[in-house]
């Protein structure tokens, strides 16, 4: 089986615990899963306790529940256990992603890549998210940057979809048109 597949089941299998829990837990279980992920990934000690055949599964269930005892609610820590119980750890990056991909189609949000030829002031990335927001029908999530090279105008890019309005562009097709007499 894919690695992504088995990644998504895990994160299905929380977005299910989570949204069996209070509201508002399903953001803090995914801000727990991403920062658990990054500590695995930064930290090598970690990742060698918790990949090491010579540690036994128990000790690596006692570790994760010492600590994450005052961090983490218990189902979160009895999921990360299983996972660990499983051999799955080195899956945690791919199930932070899936787990935010999922939390994200829940919420109907989207993710939005924005480049402008200056950086935005506050109420330019106001009016950006509003205008994105009306078009897609989605709460977006941008993302800012600045490229002098665009010239002017915003690029903008969801998933795999770029909405290019940029001057280079607009340029370049002109010539394009110019010079095959369009």
């Amino acid at each position: 089986m894919k690695a992504t597949t088995i990644a998504r089941n895990y994160a299905e299998a929380l977005v299910a615990v989570a949204q069996g829990k209070a509201k508002g837990q399903i953001e803090r279980y995914g801000q727990l899963l991403d920062a658990v992920a990054g500590a695995v990934q930064s930290d090598e000690r970690i990742a060698v306790t918790l990949d090491s055949p010579r540690v036994p599964k128990a000790e690596k269930a006692k570790l994760l529940s010492e600590a994450l005892a005052d961090v983490a609610p218990p189902e979160f820590v009895r999921f990360l256990q299983a996972v660990v119980r499983r051999g799955r750890q080195g899956l945690l990056p791919e199930m932070s992603e899936e787990y935010q991909s999922l939390v994200d189609e829940i919420q109907d949000r989207v993710h939005a890549g924005v480049t402008l030829s200056v950086e935005p002031d506050a109420t330019l990335r106001r009016q950006v998210i509003a205008k994105l927001e009306a078009a897609l029908g989605k709460e977006v999530r941008a993302r800012f940057r600045a490229d002098p090279g665009i010239l002017g105008g915003v690029m903008v890019r969801v998933g795999d979809r770029v909405f290019d309005g940029t001057l280079r562009r607009r340029m370049t097709v002109l010539k394009r048109r110019m010079l095959t007499g369009e």
